[in-house]
């Protein structure tokens, strides 16, 4: 199972945004849907899909949070007409961030939110057989800005199978904000290739939980060690959600209740969900016994 899962927030929109996306990629499909009652959000509904193989993961669970720039993601295409098909599909009742044309580190390029407040940057590149498809982009911004180099060090140092890319700073006189320092760098976090940048511009948005990457455990010793290494915000601790001392939020969550969720067994899965929500840190133990019954 991928270790680092991206997982997107909608009022209610997840499966239609999810069939959306799953239309604009080769090797994408339908994985998972998922019916969670009596959340504080009321029901939601799960909805687990790939994208060019890559595991995504959207839940339609209220109006509680909205996409920004802050993280968007990053397609690799391989043609003109690529960059033009998708950037037609994406940007239509969408926001052009960024527009399409020939810019210093891309021939071809375009900065797109969708029309479900999802960025997108979609980047002509000629290296088909080493990049992968989707990437997620981090931007530092606000009290964020100027962080992204010690973030993208301190991720790599947590996660195994983890390493550091290139990294590019800005020139003299490149960015707006005095801040910012990286304009671009990239790493892998457990074998999946993260980007991220500091914000060279002055801007009013930085990361929330409409963004968040779940990390799939296989034990409780697994589960305490992201916690401990991520968790910096005390008030954000809920459910297995956190946040880091970068703003990032995470799910520390363990790889069996993915199985527990999609059992399709509603008692077992209202006894978990019951357990889960008077959690902070998950305990494996107390869900295993919720989800049998003991």
């Amino acid at each position: 199972m991928q270790r680092i899962v991206p997982h997107l927030w909608y009022n209610k929109e997840a499966k239609e945004a999810a069939l959306f996306y799953i239309s604009l990629f080769d090797q994408s499909k339908l994985l998972n849907i998922t019916i969670i009652e009596n959340t504080p959000s009321g029901k939601a509904e799960i909805v687990s899909f790939e994208l060019a193989g890559q595991q995504f993961e959207a839940i339609s669970a209220g109006p509680f949070f909205k996409f920004n720039p802050s993280i968007s993601l990053m397609v690799a295409c391989f043609s003109v007409e690529e960059v033009n098909t998708k950037w037609k599909a994406l940007s239509e009742g969408g926001t052009e961030l960024m527009p399409l044309g020939e810019y210093p580190f891309s021939k071809w390029y375009c900065w797109v939110q969708d029309r479900y407040g999802l960025s997108w940057q979609l980047m002509l590149t000629d290296n088909a057989q080493t990049v992968q498809k989707i990437t997620p982009n981090l931007l530092f911004s606000k009290e964020s800005c100027g962080k992204a180099e010690e973030a993208v060090k301190y991720y790599t140092e947590v996660f195994e199978n983890s390493e550091l890319g290139a990294i590019s700073r800005y020139g003299e006189g490149e960015a707006v904000s005095p801040k910012a320092k990286i304009n671009y760098a990239a790493f892998k976090l457990a074998g999946i290739a993260f980007s991220a940048m500091d914000n060279g511009f002055e801007a009013d948005f930085n990361f929330n939980e409409a963004i968040s990457f779940k990390v799939n455990c296989n034990d409780q010793q697994e589960i305490d060690y992201f916690w401990q290494k991520l968790s910096a915000v005390p008030e954000a601790e809920q459910c297995g959600w956190i946040k880091d001392k970068f703003g990032v939020s995470w799910q520390i969550v363990p790889t069996v209740m993915n199985e527990m969720i999609k059992s399709g067994d509603r008692e077992k899965i209202r006894r978990v969900t019951e357990a889960l929500l008077k959690m902070k840190k998950f305990d494996l133990g107390a869900l295993q016994k919720a989800y049998a019954g003991i």
